[in-house]
Parts: structure tokens; C-alpha cells; sequence
């Protein structure tokens, strides 16, 4: 318990300065005055504001929420998938949800344009949903031994190389028949951007991190015992069936929703996870917790990074967060020895 004891003050000191950072910089500096008097005005319904402030109000401050959420939803989903199989390299991206979750996206916006249909914003999220559940089901039913009934990690990445090719190009096709509004966001999806937050998206995403987090608190002892193996798991009472469909359901809608509306992210559930494992160990009742911490500062920092690197242009925040997160990858393949 001891190890513990300062890390999450530190990860809540770390947040709140990147978070402030990030509201400040981008192609438009905004200084602290100007967010205090925003906020001051926000609360007294005062609209006399000038431009800085009414950027900050509408554009920086939801982008910076936004990006908290999403990072958080990523690297809790990242934790959920490495205690499910066991293994530190499994993330959401590589076992098929991320794409299927923007091939749901992708779907939703075509078909809704070919038929001029809109059924609401909160449709979205569920066609991501959908999409995701298809796609990990694929790869996780489809990479278990049939001798053992368990999935190895060579197999479960060889299938989830497989299926998440098989939903790249649906979403490719879908880009080639749709109209130049819709396959520009989905061109954009595939590299990943915060650019169209907004208080809606906020909402959405910041909901479902909140509740998803939550229930995965609860399960978290078990996927400890989980850790043990499958039989002393259910020596000591799990529901092994039960606890793999449950948490595979939540880590599915967490990383579903946030690609909805920020496209396709990758690595962040691989990186920390580990970094945290390397500093406090594999207790999940307090990586779940810290991963979303951490998590929420990596990506505010590849935001910025994003924003700041090309001014006043912007860099895909997926650009990002792949250049970084490629060579960790390969190192921590080379140190599992699963690459000769």
C-alpha cells in the first residue's frame, strides 16, 4: 500500500498543470486573466466577453475536458484489455475495437447522408458501439484455441491484425462512396482529432468515462484474481464467463464512444498501463484509478504537442501518439520475446 501512497497526488498535480496548458496555448494564446474572467462571466451570464474569452468558453476549454475524457476512457480500456488476457502489449487497437468502432461511425454518417436521415447525436454512439462489440467479438472468439478453448497472444494479434484490416476497408469503401463532407471526416477519423469538440461531445464522452470507470472499480479484485490464472480465479469465486463478457461490454463502450467523436487514437491504453506497472505494480484496484489520471495527461500533452508543433496548422493528435507509442510497442515485444 505504502508504494501507492504518493502517486495519485502527484498524477492530480500533474493533471491540473497540463490541463491549464493546454486551455492556455495553441494558435491563439490566452492568458490566465483572460480564462478567469471567461469563467467569471460564464457563471454570471454575463455575454459581454471579448474574442480570447469567447475562444476559450466554446473552443479551448471543451477541447480540453474533451481530451482529458478521451485519454482517460483509452487508457482504462487499456487496463481492462491486459488484465482480461493477461498480457502487458493487449490494447483496444489492437484487438479490433477501434475499428470497428469507426466503422461503425463511418456507417452511421454514410448511410445517414445517403438517406437523409438524422436520428439524433446520441445515434452515433451507439453505431460505434455496435461496431466495436462486432469487431472484438470477432477477434476474441475467433483467436481461442479450439484444444484449450484460451486465446494465446500470437494468435489473439494475428486475428486482431486480420479483423482490423477486415474494418479499415469497410471504412475505406465507405469513404470511396461517400459524398467529399462525409469522406473528409472519415479520412480524419483514421489520424485522429480533437478539433470538433464541443460541450455536446463533452457530455457523451465524459458520461460514459465516468460510469464505465466506475463499474470497472468494482471488478476490480476480480481480474486480480484473474491475474492468478483461470482456475485459481474460480477457486476463489469468479464467474470467469461472466467477468471476461462484462468487462470486455465496458471497455467496448468506453473506447467505442470516445472514437465516435475523436476517430481512431492508438497506444495510449498500451503505454500507461505499463508505465504505471513499472512504478507501482499490477494492483488493478489502483491502476484503473492512475491509468485514468495518466492517462488523461499523455494525451493532453499530445494535443498540445498537435496544436503547437505546426502553428498555425494542426498535426493529427493519432500522428502523435503513433510515433510515440510504435517504439514502445516494439520494445515491449522484444522484451516478452515474441519477436525473434
Amino acid at each position: 500500500m505504502q508504494q501507492y501512497k504518493y502517486t495519485l497526488p502527484f498524477l492530480i498535480v500533474l493533471l491540473i498543470i497540463t490541463a491549464l496548458f493546454s486551455m492556455r496555448y495553441g494558435a491563439v494564446s490566452i492568458s490566465l486573466e483572460e480564462i478567469c474572467s471567461a469563467l467569471h462571466h460564464c457563471f454570471t451570464g454575463n455575454e459581454n466577453m471579448d474574442l480570447n474569452e469567447r475562444i476559450f468558453l466554446e473552443i479551448r476549454l471543451p477541447r480540453a475536458i474533451l481530451c482529458l475524457v478521451v485519454g482517460a476512457s483509452l487508457a482504462v480500456g487499456g487496463v481492462l484489455m491486459q488484465a482480461l488476457f493477461r498480457n502487458p502489449i493487449v490494447e483496444p487497437g489492437l484487438v479490433g475495437t477501434s475499428s470497428g468502432a469507426a466503422f461503425g461511425s463511418a456507417l452511421y454518417f454514410v448511410l445517414g447522408a445517403l438517406f437523409d436521415y438524422h436520428a439524433g447525436e446520441w445515434t452515433l454512439p451507439f453505431a460505434a458501439c455496435g461496431g466495436a462489440l462486432l469487431s472484438t467479438s470477432l477477434v476474441f472468439v475467433l483467436s481461442q484455441s479450439k484444444d484449450t478453448g484460451k486465446s494465446s497472444i500470437v494468435g489473439l494479434l494475428l486475428t486482431g491484425i486480420a479483423i482490423n484490416a477486415l474494418f479499415m476497408s469497410g471504412v475505406g469503401f465507405l469513404s470511396y462512396i461517400a459524398r467529399d463532407p462525409q469522406a473528409r471526416s472519415i479520412t480524419f477519423w483514421g489520424m485522429g482529432t480533437l478539433s470538433g469538440a464541443n460541450w455536446h461531445s463533452v457530455i457523451i464522452i465524459g458520461s460514459s468515462c465516468i460510469l464505465c470507470t466506475g463499474i470497472a472499480l468494482r471488478y476490480a479484485k476480480h481480474l486480480n484474481a484473474l491475474m492468478m490464472g483461470e482456475t485459481e480465479a474460480q477457486f476463489m469465486g469468479t464467474d470467469i464467463k461472466q467477468l471476461k463478457r462484462k468487462v470486455l461490454l465496458v471497455n467496448v463502450i468506453m473506447v467505442a464512444v470516445a472514437t465516435a467523436f475523436v476517430g481512431i487514437i492508438s497506444f495510449v491504453g498500451l503505454i500507461v498501463p505499463h508505465l504505471l506497472r513499472i512504478v507501482n505494480g499490477s494492483d488493478n484496484r489502483f491502476l484503473i484509478i492512475n491509468s485514468a489520471l495518466l492517462g488523461a495527461i499523455l494525451l493532453s500533452v499530445a494535443d498540445l504537442i498537435a496544436r503547437l508543433l505546426l502553428i498555425p496548422a494542426e498535426l493529427p493528435i493519432g500522428i502523435v501518439t503513433s510515433v510515440v507509442g510504435v517504439p514502445v510497442f516494439i520494445f515491449l515485444l522484444k522484451k516478452k520475446n515474441y519477436l525473434f
